[in-house]
């Protein structure tokens, strides 16, 4: 056991190099997306987020979303579950623990 843990200690720095150079480049890139995609719409952005709900609304009204195509309908149900998870990351957050509420 003595023998493991004087090996792990002197490969550890090495170990915790590796992870650092490995880690740098993709830290970097979440970063630059979470920039630009995380951030809560700008008042400016709004009118076009209404006007894209209100189109949503018709077509379901109409059915016209019957004639998207696969992309389009794959993309409509990702973005769909997004929203969903985002709202159940919240409600984790918000009572503080996975199951139940303090009551």
């Amino acid at each position: 056991m003595a023998k493991f843990i004087r090996n792990f200690a002197e490969k550890a720095p090495g170990l915790v190099s590796a992870a650092v150079t490995y880690s740098k480049p993709r830290l970097a890139t979440f970063w630059q997306y979470a920039k630009v995609e995380l951030v809560p719409p700008t008042p400016a952005e709004l009118p076009a987020a209404i006007q894209s709900a209100k189109k949503i609304i018709q077509s379901a009204k109409t059915g016209s979303f019957k004639h998207l195509t696969v992309k389009e309908a794959m993309l409509n149900g990702l973005v769909a579950t997004e929203v969903w998870m985002w709202f159940y990351i919240g409600e984790i957050i918000g009572k503080r623990g996975i199951v139940g509420y303090d009551v």
